[in-house]
Parts: C-alpha cells; structure tokens; sequence
C-alpha cells in the first residue's frame, strides 16, 4: 500500500508535461517580477537607497509567506506549521533563499537596467546544477547536464547581445550574479530539507522569518518606503502572491524530480523578464527577432536535453535521486 501511495504522488510532479508547464509558469512569474519591482522602485521609492530597497523586500515577503500560509492551510483544513525538528532547515532555507538572495537581488536591480538583470539572473540554473553536483553530491555531473546549461546560458546572452552594453557593474550586475548563487545553494537545500518536511511549509514560513528579518533591518537602517496609491498597493499585492505560488509549486517539483531537471526551466526566466522588461520599462532596448528565435531554440534544446531520457534511464535517474 505504501508503494502505490508513493507512486500517485509522484505521477503528478514527474510526469514530463505536468513538469514543463509547472516550471514554465514559475518562470514566468519569476520573470514578471524584474519589471514589476521597477515599477514599485518608482511608486513607493523615487530615491532607491539600500534601507529602502531592504524594506520594499522585506514587506513583500512577508505577505508572501502570510499569503502561503493562509492559502494552503485553508485548502488542507489545517493550520501548517513546520514541526519542532525542522525549524532549523525553514532557518537555513529563510536565510539563502529571502535574506541573502533578496538582498543582493534588490540592490543589485536598482543599479542595473531591467534587461541587463536578466542577463545576470540567467545564470541561477547552472549554479544549480554545480552546488547540486559539486558541492552537496545529489546527483551526477554528466557532460549532458554541463551542454544543456551551456546551451540555456548561451541563449540567454544571445537575446540581449544586440544593442546591449556588457561592461560588468559590480553594485548593480555583481550583486545579481551573487543572489543567484545563493538562490541556487536555496534549490539545492530545499530539495534536501522536503524529504523531511512539507516544501509548502518551509516556503511559506522561511518567507515570514526572512521577510520580517529584512523589515526590521531596513527600519533599523532607516528606510521608508509610501504605498500611497492603489497601482503601489496592487504591485505590491502582485509581487507578494507571484513568490508565494512560484515557491510552493517549484518546491513540489524539486521535491520529486532531480535538481538538474527542474532549474534548467529558470533559463525561461531571463527570456520572460526581458519580454516584459522591454514592454513595461521605457529603460529597455529592443530586442532583435532574429536573437529571439536563436535564444527560444538554444533554451529549448538545453531543456529537452536535459529532460528527454528513456524509461529505463529515467527509473534509474529516479532511483540515484532517492540514494
């Protein structure tokens, strides 16, 4: 009876087109989130200090974690709650995932265009599939895994070559590339930490730890932020619920599927973020088609790579995953 109760619960996250379009809509809230946070930099920030961009973090997740909370306890007629034991692993998760990744990503994105923050974000998968591999040894690194996030990171500099300056900023770019190092020892760990406890429950309380960790240092620090508008309210609003469905669902997924197979999917988010950055923000530059079509195939093909295995190969792929 065990048995079957596992594999119902695994049909669900691992079946390849369940996997694709839960990734796919992770992404693209992920990527909707680099204009949105621009546009909230212009309504309840003009000035754009470290305090400032610390607090419009710290508020927003914070909502976000009330808001997963709130949605799933409802849905399970019960209040979630992580057991005693594994408040440290919410801790750790809170501490990579929202303090250190957020921090870095905030302040990285108010020195840097919204197009240019796509580019450095773009590098979070093969972070990924590195601490995965390197550095915590949940998987193999196999030559495929290392040409499928060569092919997704290749995609992600061709969409933004034309017209683009690359010159590296340290405060604005530097900072990107460093949240997306944390946010991918973040994967990496919440893959770890939900064999023993519900993925839903350490998003959604590790976003309340860290969020309101980041509250108090911002009004320590002496940020102000004004939410004196309903479109500041509604950005705001948008932000908060986008982390907490694009984290509980990518929880889930990492949970039952292999790390690598999961974060190719975040080459998407560039794509997305640039889209709507190029839509939304007078900042950004055009992008050319022909790019466009280059960067879809590239990304594409490092997904397919990455996830087209046999059955055979996929049992045992599953299995090494379970060691």
């Amino acid at each position: 009876m065990e048995k079957i109760k596992v594999a119902e619960e695994k049909s669900i996250f691992t079946h390849p087109l369940v996997l694709t379009l839960s990734a796919l809509l992770c992404c693209a809230l992920w990527g909707s989130a680099t204009p949105f946070i621009k546009i909230g930099y212009e309504l309840m920030m003009p000035e754009k200090t470290v305090p400032q961009t610390i607090l419009f973090a710290g508020i927003r997740f914070t909502l976000a974690g009330i808001i997963t909370v709130l949605i799933y306890s409802i849905a399970r007629k019960k209040l979630l709650y992580p057991k005693p034991e594994n408040i440290p692993c919410v801790l750790t998760v809170s501490a990579f995932q929202t303090v250190i990744q957020y921090i870095f990503f905030y302040i990285g994105l108010a020195n840097t265009t919204g197009v240019k923050g796509t580019i450095a974000s773009g590098s979070s998968a093969f972070f990924c599939v590195l601490i995965a591999s390197l550095v915590f040894r949940q998987e193999k690194l196999t030559a495929k895994k290392i040409i499928a996030c060569i092919l997704g990171f290749a995609g992600i500099i061709v969409v933004n070559l034309d017209g683009l300056e690359l010159t590296m900023n340290f405060l604005g770019d530097g900072f990107v590339i460093f949240s997306t190092i944390s946010y991918a020892f973040s994967s990496v760990l919440m893959k770890r930490f939900s064999k023993r406890e519900d993925p839903v429950v350490i998003s959604g309380y590790q976003f309340i730890v860290g969020g309101s960790f980041m509250i108090m240092l911002g009004l320590i620090l002496g940020g102000r932020i004004t939410v004196d508008s309903p479109k500041a309210l509604l950005v705001l609003l948008y932000l908060s619920l986008l982390s907490a469905v694009a984290y509980a669902l990518w929880g889930m997924l990492l949970k039952y599927n292999p790390v690598s197979r999961v974060s190719i999917f975040s080459f998407t988010t560039p794509i997305f973020g640039t889209l709507l950055s190029l839509l939304m923000l007078p900042e950004s530059t055009g992008v050319n088609p022909i790019n466009l079509v280059i960067t879809l195939l590239l990304v594409s093909g490092g997904i397919f790579l990455l996830n087209y295995q046999k059955k055979a190969a996929d049992k045992s792929s599953l299995l090494e995953d379970k060691k």
